[in-house]
């Protein structure tokens, strides 16, 4: 498909809303000058992929917390949300569509991951998980499971590891180039109300590592970067990852071998963790696991 066209698509595709980055340009203003930006934009981002260059000033993200539930004094009920310029959102999804391709051709994400990904769903995790009991129940084995919640997991992402795993994965050349340059030098501050006024706001931080939560790269980054977490537990244990929560349901009819299985899955999934080898938080030391 033609750049300009591909363009175009995406430019339709964004939801018709009046939020915005911090150049105050939302995905509304995007579509009503659609006519008039499409040449422009379309010469910007065939420069993006040829040069392999992010634009600098498309790596700002304002952060406003999202109350979830609950105590409304207590900081751990609100999760944090990036706000991204509109413009840094359609060149997110022209690189997000190519990465998306090259995991569908070389089927790269594993059977176990069943979170931010079109082909597959909660529901058949949930499935997976079920039947796994029941079929161990049905043949009189012991069950177990060890159900991990990484917080702030998008925070927690190593850029170094992250950039090595995409390469192992064949992603290389300019491609990774772009990669990058889109994952260093972001900046982001956090703001409690008008975005644009100053006074509520942070001063811009540089991050070190993760990726930003709202973004379109973010999960498809996370599940890469996880990816490889299966290859470490014992094969005749039954998986399920939902994005940043991970199942793991063990079974076995020997107690001593039921227990040194639950004991050496723990210690095997502690020292992913670690980053030894290629876990999260190999510099950051900032993930709630470690």
């Amino acid at each position: 498909m033609p750049l300009l066209t591909k363009l175009k698509k995406i430019m339709k595709s964004l939801r018709t809303k009046n939020t915005c980055g911090y150049d105050e340009i939302s995905n509304c203003i995007i579509k009503l000058t659609a006519p008039f930006i499409i040449s422009p934009l379309t010469y910007i981002c065939n420069a993006v992929l040829s040069t392999g260059i992010f634009p600098d000033r498309l790596k700002y993200a304002v952060v406003k917390r999202i109350f979830k539930e609950g105590n409304k004094q207590e900081i751990s009920n609100y999760r944090p949300i990036s706000l991204l310029t509109s413009f840094s959102k359609i060149i997110e999804k022209l690189i997000y569509a190519r990465l998306h391709a090259h995991n569908d051709m070389n089927n790269i994400l594993v059977q176990e991951q069943y979170g931010f990904w079109t082909h597959s769903s909660t529901e058949q995790a949930v499935f997976t998980l079920i039947n796994s009991i029941l079929t161990a129940m049905n043949n009189n084995q012991m069950v177990g499971g060890i159900f991990c919640d990484l917080q702030q997991a998008f925070d927690c992402v190593n850029h170094k590891i992250l950039l090595e795993k995409l390469e192992f994965y064949g992603v290389e050349g300019k491609f990774k180039t772009l990669i990058e340059s889109y994952l260093t030098d972001r900046y982001q501050r956090v703001a409690l109300n008008n975005i644009t006024n100053n006074n509520n706001s942070s001063k811009w931080e540089l991050l070190k590592c993760g990726v930003p939560q709202g973004s379109v790269l973010g999960p498809l980054f996370f599940l890469i970067h996880i990816n490889d977490l299966p290859t470490i537990v014992n094969n005749d244990n039954n998986m399920a990852l939902i994005a940043d929560d991970t199942s793991i349901i063990i079974t076995d009819t020997n107690r001593r071998v039921f227990n040194v299985n639950a004991n050496q899955t723990f210690q095997d999934i502690y020292i992913y963790i670690q980053g030894v080898p290629g876990g999260m938080c190999a510099t950051s030391g900032e993930c709630s696991l470690c």
